[in-house]
């Protein structure tokens, strides 16, 4: 127990570190690399209070795909940081009016916000025995068979997003020669060799 209360106040207070970086470095190469140290403590986090499914959606999904992915654009592309940096300027009174809003939302949320053990009788699904089913395999029954419908939506919708995307962002170049496989698949013998008939002693 004193061990995992150690762990737990180690992982807490990198996260917050790693957080208060994120938003206060002025590198963004050196941010993302906070932002990606701070999913990792996070996990750990999720993993002491044994939801492991989340921990490993958090390093895979965020860390392996949506941090990397900014890391690379970040370090690829040539961004403008001060033109960036005047624009936070000019829209900072707009974003603190939604802060505001946003922090009182929270606060009122969480003061009326209470559990009971009558609200255990209204809840959509009985929780397991956690002894018996891990939580991997609780959320995946859940997830397979009640909302099926629903994840298999989720994905089409994924899917035609990640498809438009590419269409959009496509762009073919008008001097370089590209391949044709419609017609390199629909060529035939006439088409394809041409034979030469040369004469001895002369070349081609």
């Amino acid at each position: 127990m004193i061990l995992q209360s150690f762990f737990f106040y180690l992982f807490a207070a990198v996260l917050l570190g790693s957080g208060l970086m994120v938003i206060g470095s002025r590198n963004p190469v050196h941010s993302v690399l906070f932002l990606i140290l701070a999913f990792f403590n996070a996990a750990g986090l999720f993993v002491l209070l044994g939801a492991e499914f989340l921990a490993m959606l958090l390093v895979v999904v965020y860390v392996g795909a949506v941090a990397v992915l900014f890391l690379f654009i970040v370090m690829m592309l040539d961004v403008d940081f001060s033109e960036l940096r005047s624009g936070f300027l000019q829209y900072m009174p707009i974003g603190l009016v939604v802060g505001v809003v946003l922090l009182a939302e929270l606060l009122i949320a969480f003061s009326g916000w209470a559990i009971t053990p009558e609200l255990t009788g209204h809840l959509g699904e009985p929780i397991p025995d956690m002894a018996t089913v891990s939580n991997i395999e609780a959320i995946g029954a859940l997830l397979y068979t009640k909302y099926i419908y629903y994840f298999q939506s989720a994905a089409m919708i994924l899917l035609v997003a990640m498809i438009g995307a590419i269409v959009l962002t496509l762009h073919h170049r008008k001097d370089v020669k590209r391949q044709d496989i419609t017609r390199q698949v629909g060529r035939t013998v006439e088409n394809s060799i041409e034979i030469k008939q040369v004469e001895s002693g002369k070349g081609i």
